[in-house]
């Protein structure tokens, strides 16, 4: 497309990203590499990224999902009317991108639009925007607001977005746009850190959006959740050594037993568990059947529910 440019951001790799990307550089001046000395965290590389570009959007993608035909031109007619933030849905697949997991991430039928200081943006879209390719932002407003305060949050964009002041016009697109290549993040080894203490702590910081807003996005502290532990048990993230590094450490006033019994239990045990939870109590879990199924804890109750419900 005219007035597009690919911008990469290469922190410091140990792989042949620049290898791979010359050839297209070298074709098309629009494809523009930047390689960085050293590795600052996915948060400050998204930060030089938007620096490093010369458009007045910025499109924040991932590096193994794919675009949808056509998506680009849907994204340049919602940027028609100059909106702060364009939301772009995704549907969720399997790594190979063999089934749909999740036909439509944010479960919206037409197009939405929000004024600024509306809350309800934020309890719409702030748990999707957990995922960085939907986001599409005006790189003036991302150069004016805070980011140096989100690095290490491995979710600057939400921090970008949802701080004060609220953002003003933002356009959410119903239609997906984005085929989100499942269970291949690149921080799946740290998502117990991540998913209960990183986001919590992030989602819980916006003082601005009411209490009960904040919890219908993620509880102050999940790790406090049987359920929440044992999944985590059943799909590998959560074991000893994660409750001695994490919970010990976070668990004033107690709640150590049940997590400690947990971390304890045999992941295959957690792992049938959960599968079997899917199959007769959450026939709408595929991503977590999934999840299950790929575990190195995984037995043939997770396969089977995996097979069942992703057909």
């Amino acid at each position: 497309e005219p007035f597009v440019e690919l911008l990469v951001v290469d922190g410091a790799s140990p792989d042949t990203t620049e290898s791979v990307v010359a050839p297209y550089a070298a074709r098309n001046a629009a494809v523009r590499y930047f390689r960085e000395a050293v590795n600052s965290g996915v948060d400050a590389d998204y930060d030089k990224a938007v620096a490093y570009a010369r458009g007045t959007y910025c499109w924040l993608m991932t590096d193994d999902d794919l675009l949808e035909p056509g998506a680009i031109r849907r994204v340049l007619a919602a940027l028609a009317d100059g909106p702060d933030l364009v939301v772009a849905n995704a549907r969720v697949m399997t790594a190979d991108f063999a089934a749909v997991l999740v036909p439509r991430s944010l479960p919206f039928d037409d197009d939405r639009r929000y004024n600024s200081g509306s809350g309800a943006l934020f309890e719409d879209v702030a748990d999707y925007l957990s995922f960085i390719g939907g986001v599409v932002v005006r790189r003036e407003l991302w150069l004016q607001r805070d980011r140096a305060s989100f690095y290490g949050t491995v979710f600057i964009h939400i921090g970008v977005l949802f701080q004060s002041p609220p953002i003003g016009r933002v356009t959410v697109i119903s239609e997906p746009l984005i085929r989100i290549r499942y269970g291949n993040a690149m921080w799946t080894s740290r998502g117990f850190e991540i998913w209960m203490f990183k986001w919590p702590k992030l989602i819980w910081s916006f003082d601005g959006y009411a209490a009960d807003a904040r919890a219908r996005i993620t509880s102050r502290e999940p790790w406090r959740r049987i359920r929440r532990l044992v999944h985590a048990r059943a799909i590998g993230s959560y074991s000893i050594v994660e409750y001695r590094r994490y919970v010990a450490c976070a668990a004033e006033g107690g709640g150590l037993t049940a997590a400690w019994l947990v971390a304890r239990m045999p992941g295959s045990l957690a792992n049938a568990v959960a599968g079997t939870y899917c199959m007769v109590g959450n026939r709408a879990a595929k991503a977590a059947a999934y999840d299950l199924a790929r575990s190195r804890h995984s037995t043939w109750v997770s396969r089977l529910a995996a097979r069942w419900l992703i057909r």
